[in-house]
């Protein structure tokens, strides 16, 4: 019997792995890594799963890396609150920014487990892609993850984080029964950890409301993990009271980790598009996609005219080398849910594409012109359309495929 450890200790023993010296390290070493958009559902369940693997047979250490530079971590206040939660701050997790480069760290020493996306992108992929062993998402399968791979999960959820339990129930409960940690002391750690996974299903699934998103690997995650909050904290239901003191509640602890992932006013325009973003590359086009939990009139306000909001995009898009950007926002106008979309095409092959998905995708979307076309172009080399999406089910996980498969036809 082994004692329990805490997220935080954890969090310190997988980073002393990682930048041991070179002659002292061990290898080969096992990251798990959530997608490039890093939000809450990929940043929690990365370190869920690291944390319930190291602590399973055959006790592999697995080092949860946040697929973002550290710098960007403040664009999350979020997941600071989660980590609180969770007995840790940013400080303590692993970023990009302290992966050691290929010449410290061969890629052949590394072995990658994938949650929230089934195909590394990026940097990451050019280095690493030959050595991504395992997955668990809940996207569509772009086929780069071995079939006969020991661990290749790939479902539809609300969130990544309810396959994650779903798939470490066992262990969980095994690593429960066998400590030799105190009462106390393994309440903590499951408290922790369920905090870890209950904020991501609760904001993706809108509190197990969105009829449209949430299924039944989320309703079963979030009972499971409740019932781990029961004696960490006060009463672990639905009616219980709650409070920032370690109570819970679900509908205040999910309005609270919201209200901070949908804050944005005191972030610039650019920083706003990088918060949520991911890209991929097809048929030699980049296409980058930003999500906004605010819609296209906030926008245009923030940056005193559409015109000037339209020049923030563009130089994103610049900054980015991308060929097509597109930018999907997510809003509630007197309690009515809404999104909106705008493809920005800027090379003859991606006006092309954009053009293709329009034609292909405008009905099943329910795409209609955003405030009478007022951010539409139409030029040599240079397309875009803004709209409003009458299709609520559709959000980037399904819209990028969308938009890929233009590029590829």
């Amino acid at each position: 019997m082994t004692a329990r450890t805490s997220v935080k200790a954890f969090l310190a023993t997988a980073r002393t792995a990682l930048t041991a010296p070179p002659s002292k390290r061990q290898t080969p070493l096992t990251f798990v890594v959530g997608n490039e958009s890093a939000d809450l559902d990929s940043l929690c369940s990365a370190i869920l799963l690291a944390y319930l693997r190291t602590h399973s047979p055959p006790h592999t250490l697995h080092i949860p890396l946040c697929h973002i530079p550290r710098d960007d971590l403040s664009l999350r206040p979020e997941f600071t609150s989660v980590l609180r939660r969770a007995g840790t701050s940013p400080e303590d997790v692993i970023t990009l920014s302290e992966l050691p480069g290929s010449e410290s760290l061969s890629p052949k020493d590394t072995r990658w487990l994938l949650v929230d996306h089934n195909a590394l992108t990026g940097q990451l992929a050019q280095l690493y892609g030959a050595h991504v062993e395992a997955c668990i998402d809940h996207h569509a399968d772009e086929g780069k993850v071995p079939q006969d791979s020991p661990l290749r999960v790939i479902e539809k959820t609300g969130s990544c984080a309810s396959l994650v339990v779903e798939q470490c129930r066992d262990a969980w409960d095994a690593l429960s029964a066998s400590s030799s940690s105190s009462v106390e002391e393994a309440r903590a750690v499951d408290t922790s950890l369920a905090y870890l996974g209950l904020a991501p299903i609760l904001i993706d699934t809108s509190n197990l409301q969105n009829a449209d998103k949430t299924t039944k690997f989320d309703t079963d995650a979030a009972t499971y993990l409740e019932s781990k909050l029961k004696g960490g904290v006060q009463q672990a239901t639905a009616s219980s009271t709650s409070g920032s003191s370690g109570s819970y509640e679900r509908k205040t602890f999910h309005d609270e980790v919201a209200h901070l992932k949908e804050d944005i006013t005191s972030l610039s325009l650019r920083d706003i598009l990088r918060k949520d973003y991911k890209e991929w590359e097809d048929a030699g086009v980049r296409l980058g996609t930003s999500s906004v939990p605010q819609d296209f009139a906030f926008l245009a306000k923030k940056a005193e005219g559409e015109s000037a909001l339209a020049e923030v995009i563009h130089e994103w898009a610049k900054e980015k080398d991308l060929g097509l950007m597109t930018v999907l926002t997510t809003s509630s106008d007197d309690g009515k849910f809404k999104r909106e979309l705008l493809v920005w095409a800027q090379s003859d092959k991606a006006v092309q594409a954009a053009q293709k998905f329009e034609k292909r995708c405008s009905e099943e979307l329910g795409l209609s012109p955003w405030n009478n076309g007022r951010l539409d172009i139409d030029e040599a080399g240079r397309w875009r359309r803004c709209w409003t999406q009458a299709n609520l089910k559709n959000s980037r996980k399904q819209i990028a495929p969308m938009l890929r498969e233009a590029l590829g036809a």
